[in-house]
């Protein structure tokens, strides 16, 4: 399950949107996540459905990869739509004791899940399709302009492209632990949730000190490259909008009027 991860990958192309200038593909996917929370019926999310299923065939990378990403948070997500289909108040469907079936309840708890696999699913595009040196550029770029009120535009950009760039690499080291502690004889499926969280504990503690021999590897390397910031830097590609930036901005405002104007039209689904 840990290699399902997709959040902070790079997959390497020259599709459309791995043409994208990164600025563009990072306030696109604000704006999409601000339009996810927006859409409050099922007319909108199917426009969304629509966009999002055009950028990853526009990307020519495998659906199957792309849904991959959903594997590791499913529980999250299912539990998530449980606990909003049984305790949300107001028309009564169904009831079993404490447990009830609102009428509310199934449409927020469908809402909520839909949200977070639209989420998931945008983000980790975004990644897989912008290599983490385009993303440090675009970043600091998009927060140049707070740079005149003291703002660290670009450690800011630099630390959050490190962090997405070190979760594949430290979850392929958890699972290499986890399987040297299994061939250890070491077991991580069996007994109650407290005798399991007591098993990761040897699990941590490798992946706590490999985390930090890494970052230290990283300060050092970056250090004998005579780093020192954001000042004075130069750039080998010098970001620039180019037509396809101007193409993908019509796109997302089409997409942006098509949701307010389902809204308006149909209307809010109950409970929301």
């Amino acid at each position: 399950m840990l290699k399902d991860i997709t959040l902070g990958q790079f997959f390497p192309g020259n599709s459309a949107v791995h043409r994208l200038d990164p600025r563009t593909k990072i306030l696109m996917v604000l704006v999409y996540v601000a339009l996810v929370f927006l859409v409050h019926n099922f007319w909108g999310y199917g426009l969304l459905v629509i966009f999002l299923a055009g950028s990853i065939l526009l990307s020519r990378i495998s659906p199957r990869f792309v849904m991959k990403g959903l594997k590791p948070v499913f529980i999250f997500v299912l539990i998530t739509g449980v606990f909003n289909l049984f305790f949300t108040g107001g028309n009564v469907l169904w009831q079993w004791g404490f447990l009830k079936v609102t009428e509310e309840g199934l449409y927020f708890a469908a809402f909520m899940v839909l949200r977070l696999v639209f989420l998931i699913l945008g983000t980790s595009l975004l990644t897989l399709t912008t290599s983490p040196i385009a993303l440090t550029d675009g970043i600091e770029r998009l927060l140049s302009p707070f740079k005149r009120i003291g703002f660290p535009a670009h450690e800011l950009a630099m630390m959050m492209t490190i962090a997405l760039r070190f979760i594949p690499t430290l979850m392929e080291e958890t699972d290499k632990i986890i399987k040297a502690q299994s061939a250890r004889g070491a077991d991580f499926e069996s007994g109650n949730l407290l005798r399991r969280a007591k098993a990761m504990i040897p699990i941590l503690i490798p992946l706590f000190i490999s985390a930090f021999r890494r970052a230290d590897e990283l300060a050092t390397a970056m250090e004998c490259r005579c780093y020192r910031g954001g000042e004075g830097r130069t750039r080998l590609r010098e970001l620039r909008m180019h037509r396809i930036d101007l193409w993908g901005w019509l796109v997302v405002v089409a997409l942006g009027a098509g949701v307010i104007v389902l809204n308006l039209g149909f209307g809010s689904a109950p409970g929301l």
